[in-house]
């Protein structure tokens, strides 16, 4: 069985909502099993503001997970064109991982939420491609192949699926952003399992 990993650190629930579909998008691929697991907030206080286990959602995501994993998708809301704290201390704390070589040569994908067209949404997603290359992942993206990714008037990117929540995050996903989510966990699933 392939385990793929779909992280995510969702504030208003839309990055939770693309972490499914890409999931749902894993499971069609024969043989391949994923994992949803969230990111808890961070505090700038030193103090915990989360539980162990959250009261509703995915379970928190840990370090072991990740290194066993067999492919990685990760997810976090645009926050001023850059990945969401939790998501960037989540992999600050990998480098016992990066250090062994846990992760080199397994596929990962991105994927990101943000409230307007032009509010970082591509650039979020490169950099949280940065870390993952530096622990020697081989990164996966739609290719136009993908005829939703030449529709989409919304989310969606060559660099991984997307979602525009708009000012006050109620904009629902539409069938191209599904689409595209379920494609790029599909192709991380398919990708997965031949390295494997």
């Amino acid at each position: 069985m392939i385990n793929i990993l779909v992280v995510y650190f969702s504030e208003h629930g839309k990055t939770r909502q693309l972490a499914h579909w890409i999931a749902e998008g894993v499971e069609r691929i024969e043989g391949a099993q994923a994992n949803v697991r969230a990111l808890p907030k961070v505090s700038a206080v030193s103090e915990q503001v989360e539980p162990e286990i959250p009261e509703q959602g995915a379970i928190y995501a840990t370090q072991q997970e990740l290194a066993e994993c067999d492919g990685l998708a990760l997810g976090s809301p645009t926050y001023f064109g850059n990945m969401a704290a939790p998501v960037k201390y989540f992999l600050d704390q990998s480098a016992g991982a990066w250090v062994q070589g846990q992760l080199a040569n397994k596929p990962a994908c991105v994927f990101t939420s943000t409230s307007s067209m032009h509010g970082g949404h591509e650039s979020t997603l490169l950099s949280m491609m940065i870390p993952l290359m530096h622990h020697g992942m081989l990164m996966l993206g739609l290719p136009y192949s993908n005829a939703s990714l030449n529709t989409t008037q919304q989310g969606g990117t060559p660099y991984g699926a997307g979602h525009i929540t708009g000012p006050n995050h109620d904009n629902p996903i539409n069938e191209d952003e599904k689409s595209l989510a379920i494609a790029l966990g599909e192709r991380l699933a398919k990708t997965a399992k031949k390295l494997k």
